[in-house]
């Protein structure tokens, strides 16, 4: 692919455990792994988007309840002052 063999593979890992040491690249191993995990977690869970027709629907019935509730309250106020 890149004309990479076993040798220059060597090569390149030990420079990156030169640089960052052994311990760092074991935390950067663990974080990676949590990561993949998480986002397969999340990849797999169902979407659930903010705007669907049901939704609206059902915001929109629950809203004329609120208003019905509403106007009813203000009539039972205004008939108990008559």
């Amino acid at each position: 692919m890149f004309g990479l063999g076993p040798v220059e593979l060597i090569i390149i890992l030990l420079i990156v455990v030169l640089l960052f040491g052994a311990g760092r690249i074991a935390g950067i191993g663990g974080a990676l792994g949590k990561s993949i995990k998480e986002f397969r977690k999340e990849a797999q869970a169902p979407i659930e988007h903010e705007t669907s027709d049901s939704d609206d629907d059902k915001s929109d019935k629950s809203d004329k309840k609120a208003e019905k509730k509403a106007e009813s309250d203000d009539a039972e106020k205004s008939a108990e002052k008559a």
